[in-house]
């Protein structure tokens, strides 16, 4: 019963990260607008992303424990760019790009460095929600923000606990 409760958990995690940015991509292509969404979340968030991706790989884990991490990406890095067009910053798409590209290189280039980032990756990803959230209390609108998309993080987050 265990195992298959664990098995569920693990399947359910999965589908919900294919799907877990869609919520907010809608609700900004809907509107037009990036209002209310924070970008520095948004970079911290796929920061925190890359480093747990990065250091899966440079470890080789097994492909199922990190699966949902470049689905995720994917889906981040086309919120972002949706944000930027919205919000007439496109020309940092580039900028971010390199930044990101850089980092992912810069990661493995010494042990100590990648265990290090990994060690910060909790605290990026709690970063990432406050600076959400500060960003929602700034404005006092929650413009596009997507409960849905906020819902299924959360369960993701409890179902990998509760998996562990």
């Amino acid at each position: 019963m265990a195992a298959t409760l664990l098995s569920l958990a693990h399947w359910s995690t999965w589908a919900v990260c294919a799907v877990i940015k869609l919520p907010q991509l809608a609700a900004v292509l809907r509107a037009g607008s990036a209002r209310g969404v924070s970008v520095g979340s948004l970079l911290l968030e796929l920061a925190g992303f890359l480093v747990f991706l990065r250091y899966q790989i440079y470890y080789d884990y097994p492909l199922q424990t990190y699966l949902e991490y470049p689905i995720i990406i994917a889906q981040d890095v086309i919120l972002l760019l949706f944000i930027l067009r919205f919000s007439g910053n496109m020309k940092r798409a580039l900028f971010y790009a390199v930044t990101f590209w850089g980092g992912w290189y810069m990661l493995t280039l010494r042990k100590w460095i990648i265990d290090l980032a990994m060690n910060f990756c909790t605290f990026i990803s709690a970063a990432s929600k406050l600076a959400q959230l500060r960003c929602l209390w700034q404005t006092k609108d929650s413009g596009q923000v997507s409960a849905l998309t906020w819902s299924m993080s959360a369960y993701t987050c409890a179902s990998k606990l509760r998996a562990t």
